[in-house]
């Protein structure tokens, strides 16, 4: 039987070109299809999105399913405009931050001498360099690990970095972020604020400022639509026509009618948003004391996920292996070496922690 199957892979890929066959794809968080007790692996918002929003979804999200939605998704970005204070000019929403973000690349950092983004930092980034033919540069985290911007300088360059980074969730402070900006006025300046809204300094204020600035943001981690696969990105007006001037040579249609209903209202749900931010904000901080006490070393997170290290000599690989048995999902990273003992977890209730922190201790007793 394995055999055949190998039989069959072989005559399959003899049709893809050598690029195909060179590429080295992002291997997201496992989605698993049977039952699992816990799954803290992928940075999922545990609350699901306000009830306005789910009403939305049930009882008006299908109303016109048989015609086209609309293609610039012009009700959601004037919504998002308000929302930041910035004019819809300002404004671009895509299939999630992801797809913006492969749009941004060809779009922007191809023709770059280079590109520069850390050694650490979304696996997304130097799969889309590769996929679109872009010279990079990926520059060492500190000791502490921490993004360091003052290594970023150079006039010929472009630059990307999440804030908070992922996935170490360390952040930085958005008074470093807009005097590296400054001092650079001649390279564009990514920042994936997937994470933001988890207590990490927002740099959508500096748009107006800074014509070299972008942000992207997704509607997947805070406003629990992961589901719908909403992303955005705010900045000047010539940096959006240039992704509008892409997306409408790729898909002129990116957005169905019900993720652009669904979002629209999620943004007028402010006080449920910040809620549960919070209440993730609050979970994270005792779950870090939690790990902490058990002499874990966590560092610092501005996101929904904390990045932790077991005291010695526990292994983290082996600590990830038998939370899985148990049908507990976290992540964890067999490369770059740096982080081979290291576990990513994703925060969810109280409730939840409270039962990742039973079956964490079951192993540790053991």
């Amino acid at each position: 039987m394995l055999g055949l199957l190998i039989i069959e892979l072989n005559l399959m890929s003899k049709f893809w070109s050598h690029f195909v066959k060179d590429l080295d794809p992002y291997i997201p968080g496992e989605q698993p299809q049977g039952e699992i007790r816990l799954k803290l692996n992928t940075n999922e918002n545990p609350y699901p999105p306000s009830p306005k929003v789910i009403e939305e979804i049930q009882n008006h999200g299908a109303d016109r399913i048989n015609l086209y939605p609309d293609p610039e998704s012009n009700i959601l970005r004037s919504t998002i405009a308000r929302y930041h204070d910035v004019d819809i000019s300002n404004v671009f929403v895509g299939n999630g931050s992801d797809e913006i973000l492969a749009f941004i690349f060809y779009g922007f950092f191809k023709n770059k001498k280079n590109l520069l983004f850390p050694d650490i930092t979304y696996s997304f980034y130097p799969v889309y360099a590769k996929l679109f033919d872009i010279s990079y540069q990926q520059i060492a985290l500190n000791d502490d690990f921490e993004i360091d911007l003052s290594l970023y300088h150079n006039k010929n360059a472009a630059v990307i970095f999440p804030n908070p980074n992922a996935p170490t969730g360390i952040p930085i402070s958005g008074k470093k972020i807009e005097s590296f900006v400054q001092e650079n006025p001649l390279s564009i300046i990514v920042v994936d604020e997937a994470y933001v809204d988890f207590g990490t300094d927002s740099s959508v204020n500096l748009v107006k400022k800074y014509k070299n600035l972008l942000i992207t943001r997704s509607m997947s981690k805070s406003r629990s639509l992961a589901g719908l696969r909403v992303g955005y990105a705010v900045g000047d007006a010539s940096l959006i026509d240039g992704l509008i001037r892409i997306k409408n040579s790729f898909n002129s249609y990116p957005l169905d009618r019900i993720a652009q209903k669904a979002s629209v209202t999620s943004f007028q749900e402010d006080s449920y948003f910040n809620e549960t931010c919070k209440k993730i904000i609050d979970t994270r901080n005792s779950f870090t004391k939690a790990l902490e006490s058990l002499q874990f070393v966590v560092l610092p997170s501005g996101g929904n996920f904390i990045f932790a290290h077991p005291p010695s000599p526990l292994s983290a690989n082996i600590i990830y292996s038998q939370l899985r048995d148990v049908g507990v999902l976290i992540r964890y990273f067999h490369k770059p070496e740096k982080l081979k003992n290291f576990l990513r977890i994703t925060i969810g209730t109280d409730q939840q922690m409270d039962l990742f922190l039973d079956e964490l201790k079951k192993i540790i007793n053991h």
